[in-house]
């Protein structure tokens, strides 16, 4: 049987991606941003999106929600997000704006998991922060559980993924059950001085992204995120992965019913004349002075994919690398190849959306690596499915805010933003439920 695991603040999927490659089933997945849910619900049709915050979330309601009833709960994992300070004087625990901190380790407790994984910035680890981190340890001591110390910052270049990016990881078990280790490196740091031995070098860039057609050759990814075509180049092992050329490269979770064909989530950016030839004076590795854009080098790893910020805090957009060979930013597929997400997983259709949505992800393939280390301390013994599913309707890859509103029950409006709205989002869960009770029948 496959072990279970509850995603809290889940975004496009990245965590619950890895856990399921690992082996894990994700009957709920938490999420208050509804153009995220609707990534979420397409990507992963069989689990129950919760479209609402932590706060306020009891663990019976997820059970509920997920219709496990009081099965026992695995592993409970997330990235919530932490925004408050330590104050002389004062538990940084208790600041107000970490509040959904502590909602993870209340609900953790809630649902009894057997582990946890958290995950948050590497400036947790800094300075003072590292009291608000020694009272988080505390406080997942007092709830009854055991954190493996010591923590770990993990770079996700160590695992597989072309990209250097590191990020802190926690990972704990109730007191009684055995704590997980965290996963040794896989991979050394493309381009850069060997300094793991024995490990192979990852991906590069260039190995990552070459095979994709140049999203610039097609008028229609103008107005669109998507074409069919059958200029894919000859791809290296790691983009074959990524395009899911072997059994192999789904891993321990469910084949996707996709089209191999089409070239997704690349919509072009029009760029003007005058910044063509800024980005093409750049030279790889080096920072283009205007637009400060990253210009990848073919040989080495990306710079860390940022999110920028949401619409309720002023709609930034964090800038897009510059592709190693072309004078333009990459697209989001060439982000997602960067960030180790398969070629069937597919984002918003907007770039805005849907860089926000990969840069604020855990790389799948460090958190299949954290997963499989926790699958093997929880003693579980998982054999690869052997029923394809199908991807979720279209339509919720172009939801814009509003629509997705709408279609999770969720208000959004200014003065209600914050507020919660609980018989609507009850009601949607009860449609997901029966939703996805209907498929469970037909698909088995």
């Amino acid at each position: 049987m496959r072990p279970i695991g509850i995603d809290l603040f889940a975004g496009a999927g990245g965590l619950s991606l890895g856990f399921e490659q690992a082996g894990f089933d994700i009957p709920a997945a938490v999420e208050i941003d509804p153009v995220h849910c609707a990534i979420h619900k397409f990507n992963f049709p069989r689990t129950t999106i919760i479209p609402q915050s932590v706060q306020g979330l009891t663990g019976n309601e997820i059970r509920e929600a997920a219709g496990i009833g009081d099965q026992v709960v695995d592993c409970v994992f997330g990235g919530a997000p932490c925004q408050g300070f330590s104050l002389i004087g004062h538990r940084a625990i208790d600041d107000p704006r970490n509040g959904l901190v502590r909602d993870f380790v209340r609900i953790v407790e809630e649902l009894g998991a057997r582990t946890f994984v958290f995950e948050n910035v590497k400036g947790l680890t800094i300075g003072q922060h590292r009291i608000f981190l020694k009272e988080l340890i505390e406080t997942f001591e007092k709830a009854g559980y055991c954190v493996q110390m010591p923590w770990h910052v993990l770079n996700a270049a160590h695992y597989g993924v072309p990209q250097n990016r590191q990020r802190l990881f926690l990972i704990g078990a109730r007191d009684g059950e055995k704590i997980p280790e965290y996963p040794e490196p896989l991979t050394n740091i493309a381009g850069r001085t060997k300094r793991l031995e024995g490990l192979p070098f990852g991906p590069t860039t260039k190995q990552a992204i070459s095979d994709l057609p140049d999203a610039d050759k097609f008028g229609t990814l103008l107005t669109s995120d998507a074409v069919k075509t059958a200029a894919f180049g000859r791809p290296s092992p790691y983009a074959a992965e990524m395009r899911c050329q072997s059994n192999d490269a789904w891993h321990l979770g469910y084949v996707r019913d996709w089209n191999p064909a089409f070239l997704t989530s690349s919509a072009r950016t029009d760029h003007t004349e005058i910044s063509k030839r800024r980005f093409s004076e750049t030279h790889p590795g080096d920072v283009e002075p205007i637009s400060r854009f990253f210009r990848l080098p073919a040989d080495g790893v990306s710079n860390t994919l940022r999110a920028g910020t949401d619409s309720a805090r002023g709609a930034f957009t964090s800038p897009r690398p510059i592709h190693y060979k072309h004078d333009r930013c990459v697209t989001v597929r060439e982000m997602a190849r960067l960030h180790g997400f398969p070629d069937w997983f597919r984002f918003n259709a907007t770039k805005w959306h849907g860089a926000r949505q990969i840069g604020n992800a855990v790389p799948p393939p460090l958190a299949r690596a954290i997963a499989v280390a926790v699958r093997k301390a929880l003693g579980a013994h998982v054999k690869r499915p052997a029923k394809m599913i199908e991807l979720g309707e279209p339509d919720l890859l172009t939801f814009d805010l509003s629509r997705a509103s709408r279609h999770f029950g969720i208000d959004v409006s200014p003065s209600r933003r914050d507020r919660k709205s609980g018989a609507k989002k009850r009601k949607q869960i009860d449609i997901e439920r029966e939703r996805l009770s209907a498929q469970k029948a037909v698909h088995g």
